[in-house]
């Protein structure tokens, strides 16, 4: 057999200063450098990897952003169950599995995340793991009863929110290694911003070709976009070039769980975060209801539901960059803005109780999922970057954790918003979650700026 010569050295250099090259044009273009850069608080080593490990992020953002909007629990997934016949308290489930499952157990791994000097070997295998959870819905799909597919579903989807918020302490912690204050705003911007701009002609694409079919087939084909998106991720994710970084600090679940109710006593204005971002979740909650509230008042069928998610995605194409810079200036004062503009969305949602029944469609509640996209985009990057950037380096992980695990106990109580939406009406939950949204803006008015969080 003939000897196969390997790539000439200089090849293979060239092919790598192209690439560099064109890592460093698009972040100049994105991130707004073009002379000198600064890399506040990241290691010099880490400033020279900035323009790759930048763009791989983005791309890696854009990859997870479309698959979640092809795999919604707010959106798709409800649809789904739907289309398959499954019971409507399956459909209740979704949300709150996905958001407490992901939120719940990350106290359990966030001191096992710092014993490692790169974490983001905990965040590639968390996408594999999710690939694995979308790609055994499908069997569900085809083979199984209505209920007992549902069933599976929902199970599939508790896993892949396990994986989910491993993902996510490591993906906080790896972004703060290689990416400077000051950025991260703008690259969470740049991620939403692609991620939109893919989900809005996938979303066309499900409008105009499908149509109004009710076939389970276009949903299968979504399942399976998703899966190979997110394995797609994990590779992007693998070839950031991340630094090591201090190992010291790492806690077990319990000493984590500890050191969480310590901290919440000795930083009040922590405690007054996870407060606020805690009501400020009414912008996601929100979201099935105002599904509940399209379908009971417009029928809303399968076409309809490509155009919602059009809307959706708009949103994130619209707000991304907007948001991204605002953050980078105050994320404090996006919190406020994000709160706002959720309040603004349940009292556009409400109006649809009272307006004549000929300005109901389809375009009032395209208006409500872009409206709520701008509100989600908002409340979300604002305290992501809040936290990161108010974070001490060596309590990070732990911070991270226990707000996210304190907010996922608050997202398992919203489960009981479905039953109040059976016994009151969608419009009374849409009324307690404005309040919510009221309340989280105040709070966070009452927040220090980032830098002053930790006293």
């Amino acid at each position: 057999m003939a000897q196969i010569d390997p790539i000439p050295e200089g090849v293979r250099t060239a092919a790598g200063d192209r690439g560099e090259e064109l890592a460093e044009r698009v972040y100049e273009v994105v991130a707004g450098e073009e002379d000198e850069r600064s890399c506040e608080a990241i290691p010099d080593e880490a400033c020279q990897e900035l323009p790759g490990n930048f763009l791989l992020n983005a791309l890696n953002g854009a990859s997870t952003k479309l698959a979640e909007q092809l795999a919604s629990p707010g959106l798709v997934l409800p649809w789904l169950l739907g289309a398959m016949g499954a019971p409507a308290a399956l459909v209740g489930l979704l949300v709150p599995i996905r958001r407490a499952g992901s939120l719940l157990p990350q106290l359990a791994v966030a001191g096992r995340i710092r014993a490692q000097p790169r974490r983001k070997w905990y965040w590639v295998g968390a996408g594999v793991t999710q690939t694995v959870a979308l790609v055994a819905m499908i069997p569900a799909v085809l083979l199984l009863a209505p209920t007992a597919g549902g069933v599976a579903i929902v199970a599939a989807l508790a896993v892949f929110a396990v994986a989910s918020g491993v993902g996510s302490v490591a993906f906080k912690d790896v972004m703060a290694k290689t990416i400077p204050r000051g950025r991260r705003g703008r690259l969470l911007g740049t991620r939403a911003t692609l991620g939109g701009l893919l989900a809005l002609a996938a979303a066309a694409f499900l409008r105009f070709g499908v149509g109004e079919a009710d076939s389970l087939a276009p949903y299968v084909v979504l399942l399976v976009t998703a899966a190979a998106l997110w394995l797609l991720a994990s590779v992007l994710f693998a070839a950031i070039r991340e630094m090591d970084g201090a190992t010291d600090g790492g806690r077990t679940a319990l000493e984590e769980a500890l050191a969480g109710l310590h901290l919440l006593e000795e930083q009040p204005a922590f405690t007054r975060f996870v407060w606020a971002r805690a009501l400020l979740l009414a912008a996601q909650l929100a979201t099935p209801f105002y599904v509940l509230q399209a379908q009971e008042l417009t029928g809303v069928g399968a076409g309809n539901l490509a155009i919602l998610v059009m809307a959706s995605s708009l949103a994130a194409v619209l707000s991304a960059p907007f948001w991204g810079r605002f953050s980078d200036a105050s994320s404090r004062r996006v919190m406020v803005a994000g709160g706002i503009w959720t309040a603004v969305t349940v009292g556009l949602a409400l109006s649809a109780e009272i307006l004549p029944e000929g300005w109901l469609g389809i375009s009032l509640f395209a208006l409500v999922f872009l409206s709520s996209g701008f509100a989600v985009a908002g409340v979300r990057l604002g305290r992501k970057t809040y936290l990161v950037d108010g974070a001490p380096a060596a309590d990070r992980p732990l911070m991270v954790a226990v707000a996210n695990a304190l907010v996922g106990v608050m997202y398992a109580v919203a489960a009981v918003f479905g039953l109040l939406a059976d016994q009151l009406g969608v419009w009374a939950v849409l009324v307690l979650l404005g309040v919510m949204a009221v309340g989280g803006t105040l709070l966070s008015l009452s927040l220090p700026e980032a830098e002053e969080l930790v006293t």
